[in-house]
């Protein structure tokens, strides 16, 4: 097992989210593999966990990697869900091209595994967490 694809992944993802134009056009640049100290406002995505399990097989080492990917609203969001939903579907079309070029290792395949949306911050706030699933092949 080996967690070295793990960083090039995640570059991966952030980048290719970053530079979506459907995506950019309903967040803008707030997209965040780090989030700032102070919650920012309006529609938001940033990178979440992550679980690495091995998935080597006898042609080479491997690793299967399940993340997810969050859209939030701040609590300033007036619009309920559907800015928040609009943004994930933007999230889960780039993604879903399927074509990531990692630093390290090779994307075999990425797929979208399910979707959780609920209210949080008591109800002021909504989030939808994407969680993917990508198989890197290292060898």
């Amino acid at each position: 097992m080996s967690y070295a694809a793990s960083v090039a992944l995640q570059s991966a993802v952030y980048l290719r989210l970053r530079d979506d134009e459907a995506l950019t056009a309903l967040v803008g640049d707030a997209i965040y593999d780090a989030m700032p100290v102070e919650a920012p406002c309006g529609v938001y995505v940033s990178l979440g966990p992550e679980d690495v399990r091995e998935a080597g097989d006898m042609t080479g080492d491997g690793s299967r990697h399940d993340f997810i990917v969050s859209v939030l609203s701040g609590t300033d969001e007036t619009g309920g869900f559907a800015a928040v939903k609009s943004a994930a579907v933007a999230v889960c079309e780039a993604l879903e091209r399927n074509d990531l070029v990692l630093e390290q290792g090779k994307l075999a395949g990425l797929w979208f595994r399910r979707a959780k949306a609920r209210r949080v911050e008591n109800g002021a706030a909504r989030r939808v967490d994407l969680t993917f699933r990508a198989r890197v092949d290292l060898g």
